[in-house]
C-alpha cells in the first residue's frame, strides 16, 4: 500500500510541475500586460513603447522557443526548465526594480527568452505519456495557461492599489517558490541514452530548427493550421476592447469581466471537460469539430447584435479552441522521434510567437481601414483556411 501511494505521488508529481511552471509563467504575462503601459508612463513614454513592449516579448519567445527546446533535446527538460524558471523570476524583480525605460524593456526581454520554456514544457509532457493519453497532457497545460491569463489581470490589478511595483514582486516570490518546488520533486524526463549529440553551434542555430522543422511534409501542413488558428487568435486579443467598445459602449471594467468569463471557459474546457469529450472523440474529429467551431464562433462575434450575445458565442469558441489545438499539438508530436520533441516543440512555439507578432498587426490595420468588423470575419476565414488544410492533412 505504502509503495504504490508512493508510486502514484512519483507519477503526479511532474504533471503539478508543469501545470504550476506553466500558470507561473501566465500569471506574470497576466500581470505585465495590463499594467505595462503605466510602467512606461511613469518614464514619461507613450503608446508607441507600451505597444513595442509586446513585440519584443512576442520576438524575445520567437528567438527563445527553438533554442530552448534543442537544448532540453541536449541536457534534458529539468534543468532548461528550472533555469527558465529562475530567469522569470529574476524578469520580475528587473521590472519591479526599474527605474528607466531600458530597464523595463530589459525586463520585458528576460521574461519573453524564459517564457520559451513553454515548449520544454509540451516537449516533457511528450515525454512522459502514451500517446493515448498525450492529448489529454497538453490540455492540462492549456488549463493553466487559461487559469494564469484569468488571474493575473484580477491579480495585478488588485496588489497594484499597493503600488505599482508589488504585483512584480509577488510574481517574482512565486516563481522563486516554484524552482523550490520543482528542484525537489521534478525528476528528469528524458533519458541520456535519448538525448541528441548536435554541437552547440548547432543547437543555437534557431533559425535552421524552425526551417527543419517546417521543411518536414508530415508536419507542414498541420503546423500550418496552427498557424492560421493562433493568427486569428492574436490579433482578437489585443483587438476585443476596441471592438467592444465600438460595438457595445464597454469600458474597461466590463471588458475586464469579459476575459475573466474568457479564462473560466478555458480552465473549465481544457481542465474538465476535455477529459470527457476526449475518450468518445478521436483526436482528428476533435480537430476538425473544433476548429469549425471556432471559424462560426468568430463570424458569429462579428453580426452579433447584442452585447449579452457574445458570451455564448466566445463560450463555443472556447470549446473549439481548448479542444483543436491540444489534440493538434498531440498530433504533430506523434509524427517524429523522441530525439526530436524538443525541437519540435520549440520550433510550434516559434510558429505561435510569429503569430503573436503579426497577428496584432492584421487585426489593427483591418479594424482602422476597412471595418470594426474585419477582424472577426479574417479570423473566420483563417480558422476555416486551418479546417480545409487540416482535414486534408490528415487524410493522409
Amino acid at each position: 500500500m505504502d509503495s504504490s501511494s508512493s508510486n502514484s505521488r512519483a507519477q503526479r508529481s511532474p504533471l503539478a510541475f508543469i501545470f504550476v511552471t506553466v500558470f507561473v509563467d501566465l500569471l506574470g504575462y497576466g500581470i505585465m500586460i495590463p499594467l505595462l503601459p503605466y510602467f512606461v508612463q511613469e518614464q514619461h513614454a507613450g503608446a508607441f513603447f507600451a505597444g513595442a513592449l509586446g513585440s519584443v516579448y512576442a520576438l524575445m519567445q520567437l528567438v527563445s522557443g527553438p533554442i530552448l527546446g534543442e537544448l532540453s533535446d541536449r541536457h534534458g527538460r529539468r534543468p532548461v526548465l528550472l533555469v527558465c524558471l529562475l530567469g522569470t523570476a529574476t524578469a520580475f524583480l528587473l521590472l519591479g526594480l526599474a527605474n528607466s525605460l531600458a530597464l523595463i524593456f530589459l525586463a520585458v526581454a528576460l521574461d519573453g527568452i524564459t517564457g520559451g520554456n513553454l515548449t520544454t514544457a509540451y516537449a516533457y509532457i511528450a515525454d512522459i505519456t502514451t500517446p493515448e493519453n498525450r492529448a489529454r497532457g497538453m490540455g492540462l497545460v492549456g488549463a493553466a495557461f487559461g487559469l494564469g491569463l484569468m488571474l493575473g489581470p484580477a491579480l495585478g490589478g488588485l496588489l497594484s492599489a499597493f503600488g505599482l511595483s508589488v504585483p512584480a514582486f509577488v510574481a517574482c516570490a512565486i516563481a522563486l517558490a516554484n524552482v523550490i518546488f520543482g528542484w525537489r520533486v521534478l525528476p528528469e524526463s528524458l533519458l541520456p541514452e535519448k538525448r541528441k549529440t548536435t554541437s552547440e553551434h548547432r543547437a543555437l542555430n534557431w533559425v535552421a530548427q524552425l526551417r527543419g522543422v517546417i521543411a518536414l511534409p508530415t508536419l507542414r501542413a498541420l503546423l500550418l493550421a496552427m498557424f492560421l488558428l493562433n493568427l486569428a487568435f492574436a490579433g482578437l486579443q489585443t483587438n476585443f476592447p476596441l471592438f467592444s467598445q465600438a460595438r457595445f459602449g464597454w469600458d474597461s471594467t466590463r471588458n475586464g469581466f469579459f476575459f475573466a468569463f474568457v479564462g473560466v471557459c478555458a480552465v473549465l474546457i481544457q481542465g474538465v471537460l476535455f477529459g470527457k469529450i476526449q475518450p468518445v472523440f478521436g483526436e482528428k474529429r476533435r480537430v476538425i469539430g473544433g476548429l469549425g467551431l471556432m471559424m462560426a464562433s468568430l463570424a458569429a462575434i462579428a453580426v452579433a447584435p447584442q452585447d449579452w450575445m457574445v458570451y455564448p458565442i466566445v463560450a463555443l469558441g472556447a470549446l473549439g479552441s481548448g479542444t483543436s489545438i491540444p489534440s493538434l499539438t498531440s498530433l504533430v508530436s506523434q509524427r517524429v522521434d523522441a530525439r526530436e520533441q524538443g525541437r519540435l516543440m520549440g520550433g510550434t512555439q516559434a510558429i505561435l510567437s510569429l503569430a503573436m507578432i503579426v497577428g496584432p498587426t492584421i487585426a489593427g490595420a483591418s479594424f482602422d481601414a476597412i471595418a470594426i468588423t474585419a477582424p472577426y470575419w479574417l479570423g473566420s476565414v483563417f480558422a476555416a483556411s486551418a479546417l480545409v488544410i487540416a482535414s486534408r492533412a490528415l487524410k493522409t
